[in-house]
């Protein structure tokens, strides 16, 4: 049996770190589609709020990712409320900005339970729903997930965990024959809050890694996802040359990538406080205070769309072929 997924009018949805950046875009779009949205964070206040906006087919469950029970009650409290869940979204995330010699045991700790663990607790609560709906598990990584990141080592490492434990859950699920399309999305840098949000140990403000897209774009390609079955999305080109750059050219890319990095903070401003690694702090946010996205990605948009690519490139193709035999019969002439 496959997954099959429904048209999002028809869908219950689940969406963590749904109190601010990609997951809160996300939850509007799904809403304004007519889904049903359970949002889920740390911060009920602007839950509430946001739950309010969105109307009668949206509510929320107040729960800490990090936390197995909590995301176990979130996942009931979907289910008592519209009877299943149709698509799963993992997107709660914190980072810190710090050399990773440098970064306090506890908050590197608390970031890989919220990053990773948060991860996996929402696809053990998932998957027993998803398999009953033949629905859609998706998991938000990034980009870093393939390549390292200095000042930020602790957040690349967690994604590139992510990203091995989704792939290999994948591989089970389908050896297993249970029915759950399984996404892995992998944003470049994306104008959210996180950086604002963030422990900073480098001084200044922290700066989302450029080339910075909308969060839109991210929000556009899980629900995408939600609807067509995908293995692995990566949101913005410029991320995706980087990471390809770091793959093949891997000592040239150590020697720029602590002269990147130096773009990852602006000096002349002062870091909020406090962060988001312990408590909820100014949820409500769908963009950061300093940073601009790209609005398209033309990138993503050909990954969304492979077989419109392939076909124009069969085309593109046929007609050098056409062409090529063309000048050939020309000078036999």
């Amino acid at each position: 049996m496959k997954p099959k997924l429904k048209p999002l009018a028809e869908q219950v949805i689940v969406i963590t770190g749904a109190s601010s950046g990609i997951g809160l875009v996300t939850a509007r779009k799904a809403a304004a589609a007519g889904a049903a949205v359970l949002l889920v964070s740390r911060d009920e206040a602007a839950l509430a709020r946001i739950a309010a906006e969105l109307g009668d087919r949206a509510s929320y469950a107040v729960a800490d990712v990090g936390d197995r029970a909590a995301v176990e009650t979130a996942a009931a409290a979907a289910v008592a409320r519209w009877g299943r869940i149709d698509t799963w979204v993992n997107n709660a995330g914190v980072t810190i900005y710090a050399a990773l010699i440098d970064t306090p045991e506890d908050e590197h700790r608390r970031l890989i339970e919220t990053n990773y663990f948060g991860c996996v607790n929402g696809c053990l609560a998932a998957i027993p729903h998803l398999a009953e709906s033949r629905g859609a598990l998706i998991t938000v990584a990034s980009i870093v997930a393939d390549m390292p990141s200095p000042v930020m080592g602790a957040y690349a490492a967690s994604k590139a965990a992510v990203q091995s434990y989704v792939e290999s859950l994948r591989i089970e699920l389908e050896a297993a024959g249970t029915p759950v399309s399984v996404t892995l999305v992998k944003p470049s840098g994306i104008d959210t809050p996180i950086a604002d949000h963030a422990a900073n140990h480098v001084g200044g403000h922290g700066l989302i890694p450029p080339p910075v897209y909308a969060p839109e774009l991210v929000a556009d390609a899980i629900l995408d996802a939600a609807v067509t079955p995908r293995r692995q999305i990566t949101v913005g080109g410029g991320g995706r040359a980087q990471a390809l750059f770091a793959e093949h050219f891997p000592r040239v890319f150590e020697r720029l990538a602590p002269i990147a990095a130096t773009t990852f903070i602006d000096p002349a401003k002062t870091q909020p406080q406090p962060s988001n690694l312990f408590a909820p702090a100014r949820s409500g946010r769908e963009r950061s205070d300093v940073n601009t996205g790209r609005q398209v990605s033309l990138y993503t948009a050909a990954a969304r769309r492979p077989k419109l690519v392939k076909g124009v490139a069969v085309a593109g193709l046929a007609v050098g072929l056409l062409a090529l035999r063309s000048s050939s019969r020309r000078k036999e002439a």
